[in-house]
């Protein structure tokens, strides 16, 4: 069952939205909305762009030589980077909340496929990337 989920509901929908603008469509401005997950927000989309050089490094370190992940899709990309994010810097939050909570968040930008495929993705770089660095 596919459930759609609203920005106002959702606060990786707000990271995944601000990430999109501010590495993809070159917003210099970043406003952050009132919203009771201000502080997490602000926190994963400013720590993502401070780290995305490191989280890149790490994916393809992870993935090996036939991962490109300039080939995916930006959404994709968005998504792999702000959750890498998450499991290497939020110790503290389990895996599969961060893999759930990024697939909710996904359903408001991708069909089903697309969404299976993200999962892989998202599971194979926390296996990797939670435990290598532990």
């Amino acid at each position: 069952m596919r459930l759609k989920y609203s920005a106002k509901n959702n606060p990786r929908v707000i990271i995944i939205q601000k990430l999109y603008s501010i590495l993809y469509n070159n917003d210099d401005k970043i406003e952050f909305p009132k919203h009771r997950f201000k502080k997490f927000i602000k926190e994963i989309v400013l720590g993502t762009i401070e780290r995305n050089e490191i989280i890149i490094e790490e994916l393809d370190k992870n993935f090996g030589v036939d991962f490109d992940l300039l080939k995916l899709d930006k959404i994709f990309q968005i998504i792999l980077k702000s959750a890498t994010y998450e499991i290497l810097y939020k110790p503290n939050v389990s895996i599969k909340i961060i893999i759930k909570e990024y697939l909710n968040a996904s359903n408001f930008f991708l069909n089903d496929s697309q969404t299976k495929y993200l999962n892989a993705l998202l599971d194979n770089a926390a296996k990797k990337l939670r435990y290598s660095n532990a």
